[in-house]
């Protein structure tokens, strides 16, 4: 590719990449927001849950099961319309947020569910004989002690998200993917879509060894935030059981 070439891509490639973090960022938020209080009412309503509904729980599993089989390419069609009725349109990037963050929730909801399983359910008895409701344990147990599987989960929804973007770009939302559909394929500039290529990868690895990185700093610091520690700590100084031998 010549200097001249390369002047006149660069600046392509420069909104493609900010296009494709604003689609995949905006998406994430919503993913995030909407994802993770389904995940924890899967675990909730689940056999044994807290709010234990068998009905409720099959519905809402059969409802993800089926967002997340679907094809993503299917997806956007599918919304097309309702796409149009909350953008007012079906091309760009604003539009492409609405199905990207509609295929995160069930994906990261699972992910979600995957993570609070986790956690330790002797620190959820103990905050029920303390008188602890629901809320307060979703909120002070079950989120805390999940968050460095949230945070991995929110790495690898990021990552599938960033997918999604550049296939998006096939139906004219703009980013990385248009670039390489309309300058790689289309006019046959093949450097130019191995350039794109190279720069997903790279943005990828970044962002996988962010959320590598903030997932082990919270291992190294038990992942725990609030009042769990002060539970195990309440629970180490409970009065041991008598020793019947030495009580003999």
């Amino acid at each position: 590719m010549s200097a001249t070439q390369w002047s006149e891509i660069q600046p392509l490639l420069s909104q493609a990449c900010w296009d494709t973090l604003y689609m995949v960022g905006w998406s994430t938020l919503v993913a995030v927001v909407g994802g993770l209080p389904l995940g924890v009412l899967l675990v909730l309503t689940d056999r044994g849950g807290l709010l234990q509904n068998t009905v409720a729980n099959k519905v809402i599993g059969q409802v993800v099961n089926i967002a997340r089989s679907m094809p993503f390419i299917i997806l956007m069609v599918a919304l097309m319309n309702f796409t149009r009725t909350v953008t007012g349109t079906t091309i760009g990037r604003e539009a492409a947020i609405v199905p990207l963050a509609i295929g995160a929730i069930p994906f990261f909801a699972r992910l979600v569910e995957t993570a609070v399983r986790e956690v330790d359910g002797g620190l959820v008895e103990a905050v029920q004989a303390m008188g602890g409701n629901t809320w307060t344990i979703v909120r002070k147990v079950l989120v805390p002690e999940s968050l460095p599987s949230l945070i991995a989960g929110t790495t690898t929804t990021i990552v599938a998200l960033i997918g999604y973007s550049a296939m998006a770009g096939t139906v004219g939302a703009g980013g990385l993917g248009d670039i390489a559909i309309r300058y790689g394929y289309q006019r046959f500039e093949t450097e130019l879509m191995w350039i794109t290529v190279a720069i997903l990868a790279v943005v990828i690895a970044l962002i996988q060894f962010a959320g590598d990185y903030a997932a082990r700093s919270l291992h190294r610091r038990g992942g725990r935030s609030g009042p769990a520690p002060k539970l195990r700590l309440l629970r180490a100084k409970e009065p041991a059981a008598p020793d019947v031998g030495k009580a003999v």
